[in-house]
């Protein structure tokens, strides 16, 4: 078992280390300018630098409290309207269509909208998490809905159950599974969306953070950026995976 969980380990790390290895060759390699790309130890030198001079920790705050509110504003929002719309065949008819229009529209495209009505204050940012948390959530709800079998309704009627004690008994336990990895989806893309959106129009957060790199031509700083948005989008699909299999222990129990 410990040779096993080691094996898993390594396997883990051999990626990681091997892109290291690599990026570090073509630095030395010379194929590429300063102005293009940096050594690892100078991205690590940026990070130490902006982490002792709290911009760093300030930046990566104000894109988790984005993330955090519009989060639950637009996973809450698709669960309510996934449910509505398998629950009534009248909202599915007169909802779905514009529904499954908009969820092929990319969220970036609504952007610039919203910078008009909203500014790039913490309204517009929190608004793209929650349209981006929205779409996946409610389709993951409706499909958990949907894949009850029809005879656990039939079993709900004959015991004459309120609407309260349908989604108690029987909703909620049948649909766990799908809506926790529709919250899972809803936060990573969620995450992705976000520092997209700072990254176009902000005043703060990781992409804003990139994006003045970008603009003073710091490479270090923005690669700094992109391996915190990376490390951050991991640990978040990961944390999301484990409340997901903690929560369904019971399937394989």
């Amino acid at each position: 078992m410990a040779f096993r969980q080691g094996k898993a380990v390594a396997a883990a790390w051999a990626a990681p280390v091997a892109l290291l290895a690599l990026w570090q060759v073509a630095c030395l390699s010379g194929l590429f300018p300063p102005q293009v790309l940096v050594p690892p130890s100078v991205v690590a030198q940026a990070l130490a630098d902006m982490a002792a001079s709290g911009e760093l920790q300030r930046h990566v705050g104000d894109s988790l409290y984005r993330l955090l509110v519009g989060f639950a504003i637009g996973a809450g929002a698709g669960m309510v309207f996934g449910a509505a719309l398998a629950l009534s065949r009248l909202v599915e008819a007169v909802l779905s269509p514009l529904f499954l229009t908009l969820w092929q529209v990319p969220v970036i495209a609504f952007v610039p909208l919203m910078v008009m009505f909203l500014g790039i204050d913490e309204p517009f940012k929190i608004a793209v998490v929650a349209i981006a948390a929205f779409f996946p959530m409610a389709l993951a709800t409706f499909d958990g809905i949907r894949g009850v079998p029809r005879n656990w309704f039939d079993v709900a009627k004959v015991y004459r159950l309120s609407l309260l004690q349908l989604i108690r008994r029987i909703l909620l336990p049948a649909t766990v599974p799908a809506v926790l990895t529709g919250l899972r989806i809803s936060l990573t893309r969620a995450w992705v969306v976000l520092v997209a959106a700072e990254l176009l129009a902000a005043d703060s957060g990781i992409g804003q953070m990139m994006e003045m790199g970008r603009q003073l031509f710091q490479i270090d700083v923005v690669l700094a950026g992109v391996v915190v948005s990376g490390l951050i989008g991991f640990l978040l699909d990961r944390g999301a995976r484990w409340v997901e299999s903690r929560a369904t222990r019971w399937r394989t129990a």
